[in-house]
């Protein structure tokens, strides 16, 4: 089978395309043939051996895919020949995952429509719940295009928010827009101003931050008395610095999280939430967005179209 490895660390250009023997499983296991697989910003920090797990090389990027069953080892249960699901999964054609790790894709998902969720998703739904969204708050999503970004305006709307999305172009903002934001604003202008305008003075309940920074630093001036800034990640450069008296005076939050984290300690919370987010996949009631499509052969542009800010929700391989 085909896969694309990491033999060593570097950017998207090191990565080697090669030919292996095709993967058996063992006991408790399942082969599947991958469909699709999603690529994310986590890819490139890997490869290039920045990213706060590391991964020894040789290795094969990637960690979100979907297909179907073509192959089960002595023991794995519930599952059968042909069934479609969700998995972990690099960049090659085929994988092998313990059989209780898999997922039974409803029959309204498509396989890129379940590899374009996942981390996302899971994300997303996890902020807003550290965050205590309630229907009829208004939740101000930054980075609103990204793949997190643009699920947490899925997720925001779904929970019944009024949602706010900045983002830096017309056609990201587009894309916020059709993804059900309510307000979009370009954030490389003064979005301070504007937030407080279209909330009547009072500002957002939820602010969503995955950049830090400045942005942060205005977020701060534009939080409604008891909000909640959620601290996602620092792609502005620099982590954003929380003056105590501006929290004191609203009677504010600041908090931080990780998805990892959920896992880690958690397992049981996140399975819950990776069930009910299935559903709602299954019953349309949230929109995986990606805007490229790639061969699997072609993983380092997908890498490099992340690294230029190229794509708008997800780039995936396929």
């Amino acid at each position: 089978m085909q896969v694309v490895m990491c033999e060593a660390y570097g950017g998207p250009d090191s990565l080697v395309v090669k030919s292996v023997d095709s993967p058996v499983p063992g006991p408790g296991e399942v082969k599947v043939r991958l469909r699709a697989r999603g690529v994310s910003y986590t890819d490139v920090l890997r490869i290039a051996g920045q990213y706060h797990v590391k991964t020894e090389p040789p290795f094969i990027p990637g960690g979100e895919a979907a297909g179907e069953i073509v192959q089960l080892g002595v023991g794995a249960k519930g599952l059968q020949v042909g069934d479609r699901v969700l998995c972990g999964g690099g960049f090659a054609e085929e994988t092998v995952q313990p059989a209780g790790s898999v997922m039974k894709l409803p029959d309204a998902v498509g396989f890129e429509a379940a590899a374009a969720f996942r981390s996302n998703y899971m994300t997303a739904y996890y902020a807003l719940q550290r965050g205590r969204l309630r229907a009829g708050e208004t939740l101000l999503v930054h980075g609103a295009a990204g793949g997190v970004g643009l699920a947490t305006v899925d997720m925001g709307k779904l929970m019944g928010a009024r949602v706010i999305a900045t983002a830096r172009n017309p056609e990201r903002l587009a894309v916020c827009k059709q993804l059900g934001a309510d307000h979009v604003i370009d954030y490389s202008k003064d979005f301070r101003e504007e937030v407080k305008s279209l909330t009547g003075g009072r500002g957002a309940d939820v602010v969503f931050d995955p950049v830090g920074g400045d942005i942060f630093d205005e977020s701060m001036r534009c939080i409604a008395p008891f909000g909640r800034i959620l601290i996602v990640g620092f792609t502005g450069g620099r982590p954003g610095v929380a003056k105590t008296n501006h929290l004191l005076v609203k009677d504010a939050e600041v908090i931080g999280f990780t998805i990892g984290a959920l896992n880690r300690l958690d397992p049981q919370w996140a399975q819950r939430n990776l069930e009910a987010l299935l559903g709602w996949l299954g019953a349309k009631r949230i929109r995986p967005y990606h805007s490229h499509a790639l061969p699997l052969a072609q993983a380092a542009d997908a890498l490099k179209l992340i690294i230029d800010r190229k794509v708008i929700g997800k780039v995936l391989l396929v």
